[in-house]
């Protein structure tokens, strides 16, 4: 299989895994109690994965055709892994609690903006 494609997957499961998490966080900012919605998880261990592969097959893209598929910046990306893995790790330890409060909530939906800004702008 082309790495393109493998690439182009990736980065829409990246973008919807992602997205997943936002929406499942947005979707409580209404409702009395929160509850955390496990989905959170597997929407941001979805994008984990398909972040390490779009890593992944850049490098050999970039050998062959450096114009274009330039390499990712890898402070950008450490950057972005390590709130994705804090995103993961508070969901874990969420999802065994009764109680969604309203920090964790506000931390999770920062965080995942946050990742999203980083993308985009950095």
């Amino acid at each position: 299989m082309d790495l393109s494609i493998i690439h182009t997957v990736a980065y829409i499961l990246h973008m919807l895994g992602i997205l997943g998490v936002l929406v499942l966080l947005l979707l409580q900012v209404s409702k009395k109690p929160r509850k955390f919605n496990a989905g959170v998880l597997h929407s941001a261990a979805t994008a984990l994965i398909a972040g390490l592969v779009m890593v992944g097959v850049q490098y050999p893209l970039n050998e062959e055709n450096a114009a274009e598929w330039p390499l990712y910046d890898n402070t950008k990306i450490a950057v972005k892994l390590g709130i994705v893995l804090i995103i993961l790790l508070i969901g874990y330890r969420q999802n065994k609690k009764s109680v969604f409060t309203t920090k964790t909530w506000a931390t999770l939906l920062v965080l995942t903006v946050a990742n999203i800004v980083i993308a985009y702008t950095w």
